[in-house]
């Protein structure tokens, strides 16, 4: 990365630029003027070529200070590291891709999202909130699988969070599975803190792990599990292609386990939460936001390698060669 350890300096460049600018509009004028013979008739010489350069090598002098400014605001070429001195927290996201996450009953101001898009939108900005903690992200259906082991790279979090379909790992709900895994990823890397967030609309009907027995090796590995189910009381909109009548909006019934849900969250020291709209989503990973929260010590410092010679060496040669030619060939006389 290139930067300057004193831009202010730069500031010196306009003034600069202005002088240069005026003694541009000045152009060359003689030192001797003739007089006219006739109309039409002038013993004013034709410029010499020597003449016409004459601006390029007053070029040569506003070059040569415009490269030392440059040099003067240090330009650098680097990087800066980050060193993270405490551990942050280890969260492992689980979110339900099954096919009722398709339900049209969310909102971003006047667009419609179905749940898995709004749950995207107010997910990526929880994961841009947090500081030196490793995230992962868990995805199920009637499967569950890591679509990203805990990292700190955030970017790639989002960017993997971005990908996730509905109906990729199938069209049930295996919350038992899911959380298995979650935990096994936390169990993998050591942390003061553990957490899982278990985002779910469904009722658990696939998987070989039942939710309860999950969620008592979670409790038993320390890991904090916060359940929330996604979703409206009443029958939700879907989209769908009926074959007689095209594309239309029918309203189904999506049933959320919400005993079991509660019932993790509290062997776990956890909570449980019921998100029915946009507003309520981001209420909810806020409130998780404050509660998960391990100041962590970060170092930041710079490696940066020094440039100003690159631009002071040509700015040397410019004014050599401009007090070679203003001396010799282009010498002003009085």
């Amino acid at each position: 990365m290139f930067r300057f350890a004193t831009p202010a300096y730069l500031g010196l460049l306009a003034p600069l630029a202005l002088a240069a600018w005026r003694r541009a509009r000045q152009g060359v004028q003689p030192a001797l003027r003739f007089s006219e013979l006739g109309a039409g008739l002038s013993l004013l010489p034709i410029p010499s070529l020597a003449l016409r350069l004459r601006p390029v090598v007053d070029g040569l002098r506003y070059a040569a200070m415009a490269l030392l400014v440059l040099a003067l605001a240090g330009p650098q070429w680097g990087q800066d590291s980050t060193t993270i001195l405490s551990q942050g927290v280890n969260i492992v996201l689980c979110v339900d891709v099954s096919e009722t996450m398709a339900a049209l009953d969310f909102k971003a101001g006047d667009k419609v999202l179905n749940r898995l898009q709004a749950v995207k939108n107010v997910v990526n900005d929880f994961i841009q909130r947090r500081e030196a903690d490793r995230i992962g992200l868990v995805v199920f259906g009637s499967e569950a699988y890591t679509q990203l082991p805990l990292t700190r790279d955030y970017k790639a979090i989002a960017q993997a969070l971005d990908r996730i379909e509905i109906g990729a790992a199938g069209s049930m709900t295996a919350i038992g599975d899911a959380l298995g895994i979650g935990v096994k990823r936390l169990k993998d890397v050591e942390s003061k803190s553990n957490v899982l967030i278990l985002l779910t609309d469904g009722r658990s009907n696939a998987g070989e792990l039942p939710p309860e027995t999950a969620a008592d090796i979670a409790a038993r590995a320390g890991v904090k599990v916060y359940t929330i189910g996604v979703g409206g009381k009443e029958p939700a909109p879907f989209l769908v292609q009926d074959p007689v009548f095209g594309r239309r909006v029918v309203y189904q019934a999506v049933e959320i386990d919400e005993a079991t849900l509660r019932s993790i969250a509290e062997k776990t020291g956890g909570l449980y939460f019921r998100a029915e709209n946009t507003d309520g989503l981001k209420r909810i990973y806020a409130t998780i936001d404050k509660l998960e929260k391990n100041e962590a010590k970060v170092k930041v410092y710079g490696d940066y390698r020094e440039l100003y010679p690159w631009f002071v060496l040509p700015a040397l040669v410019l004014i050599g060669l401009w007090l070679t030619l203003t001396h010799t060939r282009f010498l002003r006389l009085p």
